[in-house]
């Protein structure tokens, strides 16, 4: 089986939004980069994937300079660096031509945020007939607001409203809808083999 590490949105862009500090997972970057490490170690493709808006002025617009791999990581020069603008990595992109001509598959996925853009991808793939390994403690979310929940609100604001989801609870949510079904959910250390 061959397998490809799928590392998607661990950019600067989510650092750069108030939100961050509300992040559930501060290892998030660090064990991103441990499973980079493994997997060019085994040999193994790592595609790197960047969720760009332009034409916003958000910090997902490319015109802002955010829309890059957060700095303690660095791409290998033959690593790709795809581009999307959808919430998974498949769409708009050429992710499955290179599996396919890879002959991979099997991928793991690891990013932000662990419900959207990961969780999406890891479902699309799944779809599409691969192996997925779901990294658990490689992704990381934010808390999610209620669906009547100003626009505007604060982070303050957000984390005192008592209809606001919890990062932990979107996490957690996350994991049961996945396992088992779209992915086998696994931490860092058991997908290296520590």
């Amino acid at each position: 089986m061959t397998n490809a590490l799928i590392v998607i949105d661990v950019q600067e862009s989510f650092r750069a939004r108030p939100l961050w500090a509300t992040t559930d997972n501060p290892d998030v970057i660090e064990n991103v980069g441990r499973l980079v490490e493994a997997a060019r170690a085994a040999g193994e493709p790592v595609i790197w994937v960047l969720h760009e808006e332009p034409g916003t002025g958000n910090t997902f617009d490319p015109a802002g300079g955010f829309v890059r791999v957060m700095d303690e990581l660095k791409p290998a020069a033959d690593e790709p660096i795809l581009r999307k603008t959808v919430h998974n990595a498949f769409t708009g992109t050429d992710l499955q031509h290179r599996l396919v001509t890879g002959k991979v598959d099997a991928v793991t996925v690891c990013g932000l945020r662990t419900e959207q853009c990961v969780e999406t991808t890891a479902r699309v793939a799944s779809d599409l007939g691969y192996d997925v390994t779901f990294a658990i403690d490689a992704t990381a979310t934010n808390p999610i607001p209620h669906r009547d929940a100003p626009a505007d609100q604060s982070v303050e604001e957000l984390l005192a409203d008592p209809r606001t989801l919890s990062a932990a609870e979107v996490s957690a949510r996350t994991e049961y809808a996945l396992a088992g079904r779209f992915a086998t959910v696994k931490t860092v250390a058991e997908i290296i083999g520590e």
